[in-house]
């Protein structure tokens, strides 16, 4: 468990932008990847794995494993919005729409969000879709592990084994 901080990639490829890879000093470094990366500038909970089978569970749209989202949105939330999400969005140059997500509307500006896949930069054009633009943008769970809030940006944790089996289930 990773809390990424805005400016950094999921990637180990970082030629261009720092990535998330140098907050480890670990021998497994090289070896872990993302099990669901976050853009550039999304922060929040990112779950690093070497098991590609375990990372597959938790990325691939077909296991259904809900991504929840702080959205910070630049104009005030329309009263269909909820809706709208619940009945899925087709995104622009995509055929089929989303799978439905549920969301918290927490004020005018702010929600929580969750999805269940993770198409390129999903949340972001779902409120593009819907007229609206995300100006903050933070992961805090994903199945039923939540971001510890206990790590500052930058740091991580091993998942305990109560964490790992929630996965399981």
């Amino acid at each position: 468990m990773l809390n990424k901080p805005s400016g950094y990639v999921c990637s180990h490829d970082g030629a261009d932008y720092p990535t998330i890879y140098q907050f480890f000093d670990h021998p497994l470094r090289t070896t872990l990847h993302c099990a669901g990366r976050l853009d550039m500038d999304t922060t929040g909970l990112v779950l690093l794995t070497d098991d590609g089978q375990w990372s597959h569970r938790i990325t691939s749209p077909k296991h259904d494993c809900a991504k929840t989202y702080l959205v910070s949105l630049a104009d005030p939330i329309e009263s269909d919005y909820e809706a709208r999400l619940a009945q899925g969005i087709l995104l622009r140059g995509e055929k089929t729409p989303t799978k439905p997500a549920e969301c918290e509307i927490l004020d005018d500006y702010t929600l929580n969000l969750t999805i269940s896949e993770g198409r390129y930069h999903q949340v972001k054009r779902m409120f593009a879709a819907l007229g609206n633009k995300v100006v903050g943008l933070h992961r805090w769970r994903i199945g039923g592990v939540a971001l510890d809030e206990h790590l500052a940006e930058g740091e991580f944790r091993a998942l305990t084994p109560e964490e790992l089996q929630r996965f399981q289930e």
